[in-house]
């Protein structure tokens, strides 16, 4: 290998490093940005990659031979992040001190500005003066020479390099746990990265022969990589700032982030600088096969980082807790959401149809001992109306005298032009009982009473099964829906907890808010919590959870989460609208309350509410209104109640 060839080969490798840590700081720059931008050390940080950023990318077009006349502006421009990286990295370890439970009393800030202030100096200096640098100079390498100021520059960024050291140092010290104290150790061992990384070394050497350029790229490379690499390294503690999740999932996430982002846009760099140099690659020259080589690249990268993602992540993450994540990994592929059953029914309805030749069948799920539509496929589908008719609500009992209302033969139940099985689930009940009903499954009637040959039914009896756990499935997970969704707003809490106290500040529980029923917009809060009674954003994101009667229901009661004792607060204003005596369903005084417990309490639609109360659905909608009113009257009672008879909020003790 001839020398000229290698000096071609090194001059390559260094303009893919540069290259390469352009991309890393701008990938890290926009995921820090994506992730947490009302943190201060995150604010921070960008400043400090952005300078990073800008003094490379002026080296990336400099090795692409710009032209005497824009030669000079690049080296100029390139100080814009040379001058700024003191400013900033002052800037980043403030904040790190500050996030650890040690704010400015003043000093540092005042210091902050006014290194941000000499930055803008030595940028402008730079720009318009040969005061600081002077050049350009192209002897044997493109460069700058330096001026009369630039000892003035060194003074300074030693003396805030120093200082910086000192406040990371001190914010290391005021960790709690041992992982915030390893992570701010790794952050020190690589705070300066992008001091040295990007300071002018050229302007410190003379001209380089042809001789000593080969040595010069060397070191100029290995540089580069020391570079590219310590920013990765930076990258991993300073992705916990801000942040109010778990580690697994910033870990997780900032694995995927660098492979997917840097890692295969620094491969595609290496391919778009490297293969051109080619002459002959399978008969092609390698212009020619650039375009193609690209997207094959990627395409590459994408299939190799999904399919080993995995296998990473379990080695470098869940080391020690490998079984329960590939668990909670796998939870949400598992889950089986309404949509989910619905798509899985419709095709078991449609085999079941195929297979007896019937033009309709439906399932029907049985919650609160109402009959409700699931899934439906053909054109003569029962309608809601329908479902409500006493002899068929009389499957849901567990009395046998119930169900002779309707005809059974062979197992199947006659109804209009049906045959019906109910569906019950296959664990038995503990008191030696049925086993609990699920739904029903209904089948269009080909004549009037069944006439399944034994193929016909042994394919029924399995679409039964399965029909069967499908609905036992859905049940249950809804069930694990909800307390999920009782959690929520806890984990929240916590999560908050973890981001505040990760690196030395100490905060209590939320405490919750005295005033919150003076709010004009009190009572559609209430609205929207009885739209989501049973579940959904609208309940577990609701600002009702601050309610002081809701933290003394939570702490008082079985309810040891806030979404739960939400729900019961909300029950028990209804409640308390409940008129004395017998319940009826045509009188004045219990309009109300019927329409708030079976629209919200029930679930039950407008429609099959409408139609039990004998109204219009207009007349409804007018007075759920008023009922809604009644309910936020009633909460806002209990409220008053409970601040009069306690002097500070039970949740804030």
């Amino acid at each position: 290998m001839d020398a000229e060839l290698i000096l071609t080969v090194l001059e390559l490798v260094n303009e893919t490093l540069t290259a390469t840590i352009v991309i890393v700081a701008v990938s890290i720059l926009l995921y820090n940005l994506t992730q947490y931008t009302r943190d201060r050390v995150t604010r921070a940080s960008a400043i400090v990659l952005l300078c990073v950023m800008l003094a490379y990318l002026a080296d990336v077009v400099i090795s692409l031979e710009p032209g005497e006349e824009f030669l000079a502006f690049w080296l100029r421009f390139q100080w814009i992040g040379i001058a700024f990286v003191p400013a900033a990295l002052f800037h980043l370890s403030d904040a790190l001190l500050a996030t650890t439970g040690r704010p400015s009393r003043g000093r540092r800030k005042r210091v902050v500005y006014f290194s941000y202030v000499l930055s803008l100096a030595f940028t402008l200096t730079a720009a318009f003066s040969d005061a600081l640098i002077k050049g350009p100079h192209t002897n044997g390498i493109v460069r700058m020479k330096p001026g009369p100021v630039f000892a003035v520059y060194v003074a300074y960024l030693l003396v805030i390099a120093i200082t910086s050291m000192i406040n990371v140092v001190r914010a290391r010290r005021r960790c709690l746990t041992r992982y915030t104290r390893r992570r701010m150790t790794y952050l020190l061992v690589v705070f300066l990265t992008p001091a040295y990384g990007i300071f002018p070394y050229s302007l410190l050497f003379g001209g380089v022969s042809d001789n000593s350029k080969a040595p010069l790229l060397v070191v100029l490379n290995l540089a580069n990589l020391i570079v590219m690499l310590m920013l990765v390294f930076m990258a991993y503690p300073l992705s916990f700032f801000g942040s109010e999740k778990p580690d697994r999932v910033v870990k997780s996430q900032l694995l995927e982030f660098i492979l997917r982002g840097p890692l295969t846009g620094a491969v595609v760099m290496a391919v778009v600088l490297f293969l051109p140099g080619t002459s002959n690659v399978l008969g092609l020259d390698g212009e020619t096969l650039l375009p193609f080589a690209a997207v094959t690249t990627v395409l590459v990268m994408q299939w190799s980082i999904t399919r080993f993602l995995p296998v990473i992540e379990r080695w470098l993450i869940y080391t020690q807790e490998q079984q329960q994540a590939e668990w909670l990994q796998g939870l949400g592929e598992r889950l089986l959401t309404e949509a989910d059953a619905a798509q899985l029914l419709e095709s078991m309805l449609a085999a079941l149809c195929d297979h007896l030749r019937v033009p309709t069948a439906f399932v029907a799920k049985i919650e609160r001992n109402e009959v409700q539509l699931v899934q439906a496929i053909g054109s003569m589908i029962p309608s809601p109306e329908a479902l409500t008719a006493p002899e068929l609500s009389a499957l849901t009992s567990d009395n046998a005298d119930d169900h002779k209302q309707l005809n059974q033969v062979d197992g199947f139940f006659l109804w209009n032009s049906y045959w019906l099985v109910p569906l019950r689930s296959k664990h038995a009940a503990s008191n030696g009982a049925l086993p609990p009903l699920l739904g029903i499954l209904g089948v269009w009637g080909r004549a009037p009473e069944p006439n399944l040959d034994d193929d016909e039914t042994m394919v029924y009896e399995s679409m039964v099964r399965q029909i069967t756990q499908v609905l036992e499935d859905l049940q249950r997970q809804s069930q694990i829906f909800i307390v999920l969704e009782g959690l929520a707003s806890q984990m929240d809490v916590m999560q908050q907890l973890r981001g505040v106290s990760r690196y030395g500040q100490v905060a209590a529980l939320p405490a919750p808010a005295a005033d919150l029923t003076s709010d004009p917009q009190f009572t559609e809060m209430v609205k929207d919590a009885l739209r989501d009674y049973w579940g959904g954003p609208k309940l577990t994101e609701s600002e009702l959870l601050h309610l002081n009667v809701v933290w003394h229901e939570m702490e008082d009661g079985d309810n040891n989460t806030p979404v739960r004792a939400l729900r019961n607060v909300l029950a028990r204003a209804i409640e308390n609208l409940k008129p004395e005596g017998e319940r009826s369903l045509t009188t004045a005084e219990w309009i109300l309350y019927n329409i708030l417990e079976m629209r919200f309490l029930q679930g039950r639609k407008v429609r099959d509410v409408a139609l039990r109360l004998a109204m219009s659905e207009s007349d409804l909608y007018r007075k759920q209104r008023i009922a809604i009113e009644e309910v936020a009257r009633q909460i806002e009672d209990m409220e008053r109640d409970l601040l009069a008879n306690h002097d500070t909020a039970p949740g804030s003790r």
